[in-house]
């Protein structure tokens, strides 16, 4: 279908979408795609050592840095161990694009200021399921991104000479 009259978007629209490519889920996703979410987009601002999540919290938002430094933590017995940091652009929290999940990690800022970017999950899921090319784009990055992951761990879990029986992770799931 030819559109004669397409959307015209400011300059500040334009530099929000860039911003919002620079992180796996949305950089394929085209200028009117990004515009469903620029509503629910909201800025917060955290101080140092501030925790954004904690593990086992219900995944409520996705995240994303504009400014500062966060790290993605797991919980161990005398503390955390980090698994990520994340500076600008990054997003976190991604298993908000998925119904009833819980946080797998805890997220603290470590500098001494960060702005982070914040979209809804009840709005992340308005969007998806209005927007079925949307949802594909944002679940076919969430895969390459899974696939990814899963390529580390193996990798990292061979050249560590199997430090953990790798059965009991596979074990668990419901295939």
């Amino acid at each position: 279908m030819l559109r004669f009259f397409k959307k015209k978007y400011t300059e500040d629209d334009l530099l929000l979408f860039n911003f919002l490519r620079k992180n796996r889920f949305f950089e394929k996703l085209t200028n009117e795609e990004l515009s469903y979410f620029a509503p629910y987009l909201y800025n917060r601002k955290y101080r140092a050592n501030e925790v954004v999540f904690f593990t086992k919290d219900p995944s409520q938002a996705v995240y994303i840095v504009k400014s500062g430094i966060i790290t993605l933590n797991i919980d161990m017995k005398d503390g955390f161990e980090k698994l990520m940091t994340l500076r600008s652009g990054k997003l976190f929290g991604d298993n908000a694009f998925i119904s009833e999940t819980k946080r797998l990690y805890t997220a603290i800022v470590k500098t001494e200021e960060a702005e982070i970017m914040v979209i809804p999950k009840v709005n992340i899921m308005e969007v998806m399921n209005n927007h079925s090319e949307v949802r594909a784009k944002i679940m076919t990055a969430f895969a390459e991104q899974y696939n990814e992951y899963t390529s580390n761990l193996f990798q990292t879990y061979k050249s560590s000479l199997g430090f953990f029986d790798l059965n009991t992770v596979y074990n668990e799931l419901k295939l």
